[in-house]
């Protein structure tokens, strides 16, 4: 086997290794054993949270089996091809075997990556937010153009959007949005797109083609499930209705059904303006206790998500990202100093590199805080 053929073994292995430490492989086999007997339990449904929360929790765990034993399977498959290809002298069966591991490489990293997505809300649903900072029409315009990025990557993984809220600039894009996206661990992923995107570009609002540099603030926090009880003290929110401002034509609101939600003790603000005002004030209540638990979140894992402490203010200092059209084309990560030339494939919702280098950042910050006992 040749040596780059090995390398690819390895760390199909090294991915191996790490979904086996995920689901405690010892103890996961007597675990699903308990699962299964607890699902026999004619009582079981008696107490249907419990019963779903049981269902999901088994089932996440024969699926953790199944994609380990599967990928174990197709290596241990093609290194035979190969070995059978090299006996008989068969280079079109050792090329496709080569390549079958190439692609397995690939799935078993992903999966690794996913695995990786143990948060106590990482599973959620999410809201996202995004508000325009300061330069008028021009971060109006970055706001849309990242609205567009972040619902074409959700798109393209098959999340479902749903626009929850829209303020639209005075002359062009808007100064902000929120949506929920839904979808397999939506918040997972999109939790680390939380602070500053900086645009750089030569402005197509400026006669004199003078190159602008804009700011948005991108917010992600998690749906939080009907089983986690979240307290309002109504005494602590102020509830306003308003006009919603739309597109225009038929969309636009003809009385104040919109609903902003204005919590008192933090200074949260939510805002919903679907057609009902009691979906209204529905959707803004879900959204408000979904932020308070975030700050929760917070709380207990500042030293991970220091990001989410405060967003801050979108200008200089707070940013995650940039994006830069002119002089030249480039999209770099500033935490992880991820870094592409494909600008256009980045606006267009290619954002995984990003989000995973991200993500493997912050595991790998938590474990070595592990390491030294904190």
């Amino acid at each position: 086997m040749r040596a780059d053929v090995q390398n690819t073994v390895e760390k199909i292995e090294k991915s191996l290794e790490l979904l086996r430490q995920r689901m405690n492989w010892e103890t996961a086999p007597h675990r699903l054993e308990e699962f299964n007997a607890r699902v026999e339990d004619p009582d079981l449904w008696n107490d249907p949270d419990a019963a779903q929360k049981l269902m999901r929790d088994r089932q996440m765990l024969v699926d953790a089996f199944d994609t380990h034993n599967a990928i174990q399977q197709d290596m241990r498959d093609n290194i035979e091809m190969i070995e059978l290809g090299e006996m008989e002298d068969d280079q079109e069966v050792i090329s496709d075997a080569e390549d079958a591991l190439r692609n397995l490489e690939k799935r078993a990293a992903q999966k690794e990556l996913e695995a990786l997505l143990d948060g106590e809300a990482d599973g959620n649903d999410t809201f996202l937010e995004i508000n325009a900072g300061a330069g008028g029409t021009e971060s109006c315009d970055w706001a849309a153009m990242l609205a567009r990025m972040f619902v074409r990557w959700a798109e393209k993984h098959g999340y479902k959007v749903e626009l929850q809220s829209e303020s639209s600039g005075d002359e062009a894009g808007i100064k902000s949005a929120s949506y929920k996206i839904s979808g397999p661990n939506a918040y997972g992923w999109l939790k680390s797109e939380s602070g500053v995107h900086r645009l750089v570009r030569i402005s197509p609002f400026d006669s004199a083609a003078k190159r602008h540099t804009s700011f948005c603030s991108v917010w992600v926090y998690p749906v939080v499930d009907d089983n986690i009880d979240i307290e309002v003290n109504p005494a602590d929110i102020r509830v306003d209705t308003y006009r919603s401002s739309g597109a225009g034509g038929q969309h636009v609101n003809t009385t104040d059904s919109a609903v902003r939600i204005t919590h008192t003790p933090t200074g949260i603000v939510v805002t919903s303006s679907e057609k009902s005002q009691h979906q209204n004030r529905d959707i803004a209540m879900k959204a408000l206790k979904s932020r308070l638990y975030q700050m929760e979140l917070d709380r207990r894992n500042a030293a991970i998500n220091e990001a989410h402490e405060a967003k801050g203010d979108a200008g200089w200092g707070n940013q995650i990202r940039s994006y830069v059209l002119h002089p030249y084309q480039m999209v770099k990560d500033l935490r992880t100093q991820v870094e592409t030339s494909d600008t256009k494939g980045v606006l267009d919702g290619d954002l995984d590199q990003f989000m995973a280098a991200t993500l493997a950042q912050k595991v790998s910050g938590k474990s070595r805080s592990e390491a030294q006992g904190e």
